[in-house]
């Protein structure tokens, strides 16, 4: 299994190449992005992130600042809104709480972060480990339904796999390294949107064909 692991990583860097992920120029932008890329395409997401750059919003304080009911107005492009405003302020709330900042707040162990984020109102653990590893630069394995439908195709797991588990298959295989999970879980996005989309997928020519 190891080896497989290790195949697929390998495969997909020689094939696609480094890819310098997650899009974002600080982590207040980076831990923003997950939570508003849930339910969403990250087209919408860029929408909102460049319109709150270019009137100034862009940062913990700012957004910290604005009533509930205009930070879901500014964030609307990205779905669900009122939702997400809520989790957003609930995030800022703890963040406030825990540490007073967010450079204070991401200097935790990678678990404590984890299960403080965990522990917020529509943060589930997709969205705490997005945070954990791009925004924190914290070693913690993403898996998203990208991940899920690859090791799928390719009997690494079984149908009914957990997060959890399909977490702990990368992280007792890999290396403990933030900038390894970190390229891996880009490429593997990559992957399934170029190669095993989830109606159609192209397997010819896949860079994974033979694993």
């Amino acid at each position: 299994m190891s080896n497989r692991i290790e195949e697929i990583h390998a495969r997909l860097l020689d094939h696609f190449g480094p890819q310098h992920w997650w899009p974002g120029e600080t982590p207040f932008e980076i831990m923003l992005g997950a939570v508003l890329t849930q339910n969403t395409s990250w087209r919408n997401v860029s929408m909102v992130i460049e319109t709150l750059r270019q009137e100034g919003l862009l940062s913990f304080e700012a957004l910290e600042a604005l009533p509930l009911e205009v930070l879901a107005e500014k964030i609307r492009p990205s779905g669900y809104y009122n939702q997400k405003a809520k989790r957003l302020k609930g995030l800022f709330a703890a963040i406030r709480e825990e540490s007073g900042d967010l450079e204070t707040f991401f200097e935790q162990s990678t678990q404590t972060l984890r299960e403080k984020l965990l522990a917020i109102k529509g943060i589930g653990p997709e969205t705490a480990d997005s945070i954990t590893l791009y925004g924190a630069g914290k070693p913690v394995f993403v898996v998203d339904a990208y991940t899920y439908r690859i090791l799928l195709r390719h009997d690494l797991i079984a149908e009914d796999a957990g997060y959890e588990e399909i977490q702990d298959l990368f992280l007792g295989k890999l290396p403990t390294d933030a900038q390894l999970f970190n390229e891996y879980h880009a490429l593997l996005v990559r992957l399934a949107k170029e190669y095993c989309k989830k109606t159609n997928p192209l397997c010819d020519g896949c860079p994974l064909q033979g694993v």
